[in-house]
C-alpha cells in the first residue's frame, strides 16, 4: 500500500490529523467508532489508483486532539470538520464521500447542508435511530448506557450498548472469534483508549441526531444507503433500510456486518467503488 502523506488541520476546537493517498478526484472517507483513519487502511490504497483518497481521525479520537478534552460533541461540528478537509484538498470541485457508522451520520448531515460540495455520499449503516417508529426504545437504551457508564464504568456500559445493538431475541454472549487483517489487529489496543470518549460523548450525540429526511429526499440521487449483508435484524441496519424505503432508493448490501470494512476489506472496497460509479 502506498504510504500516505500526513497533514494536520486546525479547526474550531481541535486539530485534525489526516492522510492523503493517490491522485484524481477527491474521495473523503469518514470513519465511525474508534478506528480513526486507520480503519480504512485495508481499502484506501486500492482506491487511490483512481481517486485522491483522504482519511482522518475525527476530533477527539486517536491522533486528533480536542483543545478542551471535555467539550461536548455535535454532528454538525463533525460534518463541518469533513467540509474543512474537502475545502483544503479540493477547493474547486465537489468530492465523493463515504461514511461508516457515526461517520455516515456526519456524511448525511454534510449532504443536507452543503450538497453543492458533494458528488455522491455513501452512508454505510448510519445509526440514525430517531427515524425509526420505535425511537423511544432507543432513547431509553442510550439512557441506560449513560447511567451504566456513570455508575459501573466502561465495560458494563459497553455490554449494555452491545446488547441494544444486537438482533431482536439474541442473547449476547462472548464475542465471536474474528480473524482480523494484521493492520486491524495491530491497532486494536490503541483504539481501546478511545472507548470512554466514544461511548460517553459520540454515541449519545450521534444517536440522538434527527436527520432532515425531507431534505434528503430532494437529494436522493446523490445518496447511496448501504448496509451489511450479515447485519439484517441488528439495530444499525434498520435506519439504513428505513431511509432507503422512505426515500425510494435501493438499499445496497455490502460484505460482512456493521464492521465489514474491517473484516472484508477487499470486497468492501470493490462494492464502494461500484457505488461511486453509479
Amino acid at each position: 500500500m502506498t504510504d500516505p502523506t500526513i497533514g494536520h488541520l486546525r479547526v474550531n476546537g481541535a486539530t485534525l490529523r489526516y492522510e492523503v493517498r493517490g491522485d484524481g478526484p477527491l474521495l473523503l472517507l469518514i470513519p465511525g467508532g474508534t478506528g480513526g483513519a486507520a480503519s480504512f487502511d485495508g481499502i484506501a490504497g486500492d482506491l487511490a489508483a483512481e481517486y485522491t483518497v483522504a482519511t482522518y481521525d475525527p476530533r477527539g479520537l486517536s491522533r486528533s486532539p480536542l483543545d478542551d478534552p471535555d467539550a461536548e460533541q455535535t454532528v454538525a461540528e463533525h460534518a463541518d470538520d469533513a467540509l474543512r478537509i474537502m475545502d483544503l484538498l479540493s477547493p474547486d470541485a465537489p468530492a465523493r464521500v463515504c461514511g461508516t457508522s457515526s461517520g455516515a451520520i456526519a456524511a448525511l448531515h454534510l449532504l443536507t447542508v452543503r450538497p453543492e460540495r458533494v458528488v455522491r455520499v455513501v452512508a454505510h449503516e448510519p445509526p440514525v435511530v430517531e427515524v425509526l417508529p420505535d425511537a423511544p426504545a432507543h432513547r431509553a437504551l442510550l439512557a441506560r448506557v449513560r447511567e451504566t457508564l456513570r455508575t459501573q464504568g466502561l465495560m458494563p456500559a459497553m455490554a449494555v450498548f452491545a446488547a441494544g445493538l444486537s438482533k431482536a431475541g439474541d442473547t449476547p454472549g462472548p464475542p465471536a472469534e474474528v480473524v482480523l487483517p494484521p493492520e486491524a489487529a495491530a491497532r486494536a489496543e490503541r483504539t481501546m483508549a478511545d472507548l470512554p470518549y466514544f461511548v460517553g460523548r459520540i454515541v449519545p450525540a450521534f444517536m440522538s441526531y434527527v436527520p432532515d429526511v425531507d431534505r434528503l429526499e430532494t437529494l436522493s440521487e446523490r445518496l447511496v444507503l448501504a448496509a451489511g449483508q450479515d447485519s439484517r435484524g441488528e439495530l444499525p441496519y434498520r435506519p439504513a433500510a428505513f431511509l432507503a424505503e422512505r426515500l425510494g432508493v435501493e438499499l445496497r448490501h455490502f460484505p460482512g456486518g456493521h464492521t465489514g470494512l474491517t473484516t472484508h476489506p477487499d470486497a468492501f472496497g470493490e462494492h464502494l467503488r461500484k457505488a461511486f460509479q453509479g
